[in-house]
């Protein structure tokens, strides 16, 4: 199956590109963003040798529905989708922090707590706590945001100690960061799944903060089953989670973390159309909808035409 690992196009007005790590930015003009979700997939801040099909429309539907149901909460980058794997929105200057949010002892937090840290970004997590556990309330363990490498922990008192914002911005980040975890969390209860943990990026447009790139979605989200998770917490075994969090565990399983010197293993196909079941299977649980899967024999000729077209009705070039 045909899957979009990279993107070179050229659309009318387009003065920049940047790749990242699953999202390629093309600038139009000064004002404007065409964000192109590819089926790229990274883990431990290291794309993968194979694109995962579909997961590029998974993501870029996914982020567009939660956008949608927060604008009410921040007021958020995107303007329209003109195709499955395409985003318009407003150009913002980026805040270089990730506003992580955690409400369960899991993932990189279980690791560090299992290290025997009791303190993650400077709030501190409570003693006795069991891998999977809710946290009394959830936390905010924000992570400074890496353009190249690995993104590091970093606490509020840091951050404001290096300037990277005021202190009346990261505020209403944090603000922020609660209510979209809050609205997430109880849409997630209505589908049958726990918002285990998740991570907002934002910027700045004439000075105002707004919400940017995705939300809510299997990269930048964790979710549990809720029908089981009692029942495993109490058994002490893993959780049903819908989130990337196999993927680093597989990688984990097959002797890579991201370090120096290790060898990133080979992906056999059967572990990439694993990969893609899981994703629609998120997207399908967290809309209540089936999935249509798009053309994928001329994606990069959709994506021209149906992104031309939209930039061009829109008067955005």
């Amino acid at each position: 199956m045909k899957s979009l690992t990279t993107s070179k196009f050229q659309f009318t007005g387009q003065t920049a590109v940047y790749n990242g790590k699953v999202r390629d930015v093309y600038s139009i003009g000064q004002d404007y963003l065409v964000m192109v979700a590819s089926d790229r997939i990274s883990a431990f801040d290291h794309i993968l040798p194979k694109g995962i099909p579909f997961k590029g429309q998974v993501l870029n539907q996914v982020a567009t529905l939660f956008l949608n149901a927060t604008k009410d909460i921040v007021p958020n980058w995107l303007i329209g989708v003109p195709d499955p794997n395409v985003a318009v929105g407003y150009r913002c200057e980026p805040i270089r922090i990730e506003m992580v949010i955690r409400g369960y002892l899991t993932g990189h937090a279980w690791r560090e707590y299992k290290a025997g840290k009791r303190i993650l970004c400077g709030v501190e997590m409570p003693e006795g706590m069991r891998e999977n556990e809710a946290f009394p309330a959830p936390i905010i363990t924000p992570a400074t945001k890496a353009d190249e490498g690995h993104d590091e922990d970093i606490s509020r008192e840091e951050i404001l100690a290096q300037g990277i914002v005021s202190e009346e911005i990261y505020l209403q980040l944090e603000n922020y960061t609660r209510q979209l975890f809050q609205r997430g969390t109880e849409m997630a209860a209505e589908r049958g799944l726990i918002l285990v943990d998740t991570k907002y990026e934002f910027g700045l447009k004439d000075g105002k903060v707004m919400l940017m790139d995705e939300i809510h979605t299997p990269d930048s989200s964790r979710y549990f089953y809720a029908d089981v998770y009692e029942e495993l917490l109490a058994k002490n075994e893993p959780q049903r989670q819908l989130s990337k969090e196999f993927v680093r565990q597989w990688l984990i399983e097959n002797g890579f973390q991201g370090l120096e010197g290790q060898q990133m293993p080979e992906m056999p196909d059967e572990f990439v159309e694993l990969v893609t079941s899981r994703y629609i299977e998120l997207f399908e649980k967290i809309t209540g909808k089936a999935f249509e899967k798009q053309d994928v024999d001329s994606m990069d000729e959709r994506i021209i035409r149906n992104t031309e077209n939209f930039l061009k009705e829109n008067n955005l070039v």
